[in-house]
């Protein structure tokens, strides 16, 4: 697993941590601050998520967004992400 963030100053103003499992690369939880978006920050993320899935030898990179994040499914889309015919199962552990 590896953390990627970017930093103006002493503030953390974008992050991704991303991982790989030896046969998907993954991305999770990237985040860019609220006042900070739209300047190109989440995607200078992706690509160095991507490079550094690249590196470790990952196939393919998958990650997962809510069906009703219409704002982040077109951000992955507009990146060359497709949508995938897959089922996600859960579970809350309480």
């Amino acid at each position: 697993m590896e953390r990627l963030g970017l930093r103006d100053g002493d503030a953390l103003i974008a992050s991704v941590m991303t991982g790989f499992d030896g046969h998907r690369g993954w991305v999770y939880y990237l985040a860019v601050a609220p006042d900070r978006r739209r300047e190109g920050l989440g995607r200078l993320l992706m690509a160095a998520a991507e490079a550094w899935l690249r590196e470790r030898g990952a196939p393919k990179l998958q990650l997962m967004v809510r069906t009703s994040n219409e704002e982040a499914l077109g951000f992955y889309e507009a990146l060359g992400l497709e949508r995938q015919e897959v089922v996600t199962l859960g579970k809350f552990l309480r």
